[in-house]
Order: C-alpha cells, then structure tokens, then sequence
C-alpha cells in the first residue's frame, strides 16, 4: 500500500504543465513553459540556495561583517574596551569636580550645613601591646 503511494506522488512530480503568458488585448501567446512539479521545486530550491550563499558571501567577504553584534577583530574588541573604562573614568572625574564645584557654591553662599558622618571615618585601632 505504502509503494503505491510513493508511486503516485512520483507521477504527480512528473506530470508536465504548461504555462502560457497571453496578451491580453490580443490573446497572442507572449511566452509558453512546459513544467512539472519537479522542475519547480528544483528550481526554487535552486534559487533559495543561491541567494543564501550571496548573501553570506557578501556578510563574509566585505565589511557588512562589522555590524553583525559580537564578530569583529581582536583589536577593534580590545580598544573598545580601553574606551569604555577611560569614558568611565573621565564620568567619574567629572562627577567628583561636579560636587567639588557644588560644595563650593555651598560654602560661598554661606549654607554650611555640613552633616558629619562618623560612620564612615576610617579610624585606626590601635595595637596592642603585650608586655
């Protein structure tokens, strides 16, 4: 029963089909095609292949590379990251001028409202001493 089918579905791929292209003011035959279900599906399955391999062709062999998120070279990783902690550092720095300068105003405008915290001195524990 099982060959019977795989029969039948075979005759249905080779089974040919024409394709004809009329104009239609004139109903002249433009173009005419003899196809089967086969050669439709090679050809379809031939032109997703080609495209594919084109597309990575073009990903590989030019820049369009470096956009792709996490591929580049080794360098271009490496300095992004020496840019990433030097912007980091100078935020930083700006942010400690910024309350430097902030804290400066304050004293110049007279609010002196300077809340000391002892919770955050770092003082030394002294040594003990055996004697």
């Amino acid at each position: 029963m099982a060959k019977l089918e795989a029969s039948n579905t075979l005759k249905r791929l080779r089974n040919r089909y024409r394709l004809v292209i009329m104009n239609d003011d004139t109903y002249e035959e433009v173009v005419t095609f003899k196809l089967s279900r086969m050669s439709v599906y090679i050809g379809l399955s031939t032109i997703f292949v080609l495209l594919t391999g084109l597309t990575v062709a073009l990903i590989i062999f030019t820049p369009l590379k470096m956009y792709i998120p996490g591929y580049g070279d080794a360098t271009s990783t490496r300095e992004l990251r020496e840019l990433k902690m030097r912007t980091d550092s100078l935020q930083q720095a700006m942010n400690f001028k910024e309350r430097y300068l902030e804290n400066i105003k304050n004293v110049l405008e007279g609010d002196i409202s300077v809340k000391k915290d002892t919770t955050a001195l770092n003082i030394p524990v002294p040594e003990k001493t055996t004697d």
